[in-house]
């Protein structure tokens, strides 16, 4: 594999099911029942019906489950970064024919939140997601995960089902 580093930083606001996610220039809304993916670099609106047994519909509760099923998982190392001790938790497809060889999951001993996220491909990629920032508990207001479509007048709108 080639040593390329490739940063994107992004953020996400999480209210039960629902959420907001902004990274690479792309803002996905999910507001329970419909996925909006707003790419504004092409003007265009990608809009499908949430379908709760295709696993590639992702949601906050899918993201902290999807190791549930076809992985094995053991522990792994604890490291210290910058005066916090992450410990991994290694995650091993089950499936042999898995484009990932594994995915480490370090958690924040002391909070108990997702550090960040290392996935190694079978070619050797790594993919890491680092957690900068966590805040539990913050008042989101309904609006946020509205998709407002006078907003985006000049967009193509693809729904998609």
């Amino acid at each position: 594999a080639e040593d390329v580093k490739h940063e994107t930083r992004g953020d996400v606001s999480l209210k039960g099911e629902k959420y907001l996610l902004n990274i690479m220039g792309t803002t996905r809304i999910f507001d329970g029942e419909k996925l909006y993916t707003i790419i504004p670099e092409d003007e265009e609106i990608n809009i499908s019906s949430y379908d709760p047994e295709d696993d590639q519909n992702i949601t906050p509760s899918k993201m902290l489950t999807f190791y549930n099923d076809g992985y094995k998982s053991e522990m792994g190392k604890t490291e210290d970064f910058k005066g916090r001790k992450i410990q991994y938790v290694k995650l091993t497809p089950i499936d042999s024919n898995a484009e990932i060889k594994d995915i480490l999951l370090g958690i924040d001993k002391q909070t108990k939140h997702i550090y960040n996220l290392i996935q190694t491909q079978d070619n050797g990629t790594k993919i890491t997601i680092t957690v900068n920032s966590f805040k539990t508990n913050q008042p989101i207001p309904e609006s946020l995960f509205q998709f407002k479509e006078d907003r985006y007048k000049d967009y193509y709108i693809n729904r998609l089902d």
